[in-house]
């Protein structure tokens, strides 16, 4: 039973990291109605941009996390802008293998000036939690604690602003939407930003668990892939629910697995969800 509880908390822990880029793929399919995978590189983008003024110029990772959202978003623009809008019209095949050739171009790049050997932040070691037989990682609560600020904020400007309201339009039905007036290619660029500066944040958590390489993004991408379809493709608050399934279902599994296969818990979790609700848990669009 403790072993148990200490995996809840684990997974919940992990969820909430997850849930962050699984929103950011997930906005970015609302509107484009295309898979970007190249949210993975993105990933990386946030999480060097977090380490350059962490490790570099001495900000705390707090604030250095600003900076992972304002670099993987302004990235995001640039090469949507670059390698992807061009394409817009073609399917949303033909769109998601653009995006995994700029996912590799993007990741070429950071190895190109970073080299790929792994990279710490500059944040102090701190000892574990311990609340009973239950422990925890300072590290841990504060990613925890940014992830949930973070997806709260994109909640409120979804919910209460008119940019938002207009992003949501278009999500529904961009030619709607442009008969009322809504620019679909300027809410397309917002929620490409957006969507790209929120992996950036899930990049930069990622690395603040463990340590960064241009690839720290690809390595967890399977995970935001699954927690986006399990939630429900196009759904903001599926994306939560998708996280937070996921990184419940990696831990668990350590109750039966060795740590070495809890990447497969993804795969099970797509295949499971395609097979019983093709639309994810919030039933959300699936074409």
């Amino acid at each position: 039973m403790e072993k148990l509880l200490q995996l809840l908390l684990n997974g919940l822990m992990a969820g909430a990291v997850l849930a962050v880029p699984a929103i950011g793929l997930t906005m970015i399919y609302a509107v484009l109605r295309f898979v970007n995978f190249s949210v993975a590189a993105h990933m990386a983008v946030g999480a060097f941009a977090g380490y350059m003024l962490n490790a570099w110029l001495g900000l705390p990772a707090p604030l250095a996390i600003l900076g992972a959202f304002l670099g993987a978003g302004a990235v995001g623009i640039a090469s949507d802008h670059v390698g992807l809008r061009p394409l817009r019209g073609q399917s949303a095949l033909t769109l998601a293998i653009a995006s995994i050739a700029v996912n590799i171009m993007i990741e070429s790049t950071i190895r190109f000036f970073f080299g790929g050997s792994p990279r710490d932040y500059a944040i102090p070691l701190r000892r574990d939690w311990h609340f009973g037989f239950l422990h925890v990682g300072p590290q841990q609560v504060e990613n925890f604690v940014i992830a949930v600020i973070a997806m709260g904020l994109l909640f409120l400007f979804l919910t209460f602003t008119l940019t938002g309201k207009a992003m949501r339009a278009v999500a529904d039905s961009p030619m709607l939407a442009d008969s009322k007036g809504i620019d679909p290619d300027r809410m397309a660029r917002l929620a490409i930003g957006i969507g790209m500066g929120l992996a950036g944040i899930g990049g930069m958590l990622v690395g603040l668990d463990t340590s960064i390489d241009p690839l720290v993004g690809f390595r967890t991408i399977l995970s935001v892939f699954a927690a986006a379809v399990v939630g429900g493709l196009g759904s903001v608050p599926g994306a939560v629910v998708g996280g937070i399934a996921i990184g419940l279902s990696e831990e668990l599994s350590l109750l039966v697995l060795a740590p070495t296969y809890k990447g497969v818990v993804g795969f099970l979790a797509i295949l499971m969800i395609l097979l019983l609700r093709p639309g994810g848990i919030l039933g959300a669009r699936t074409a």
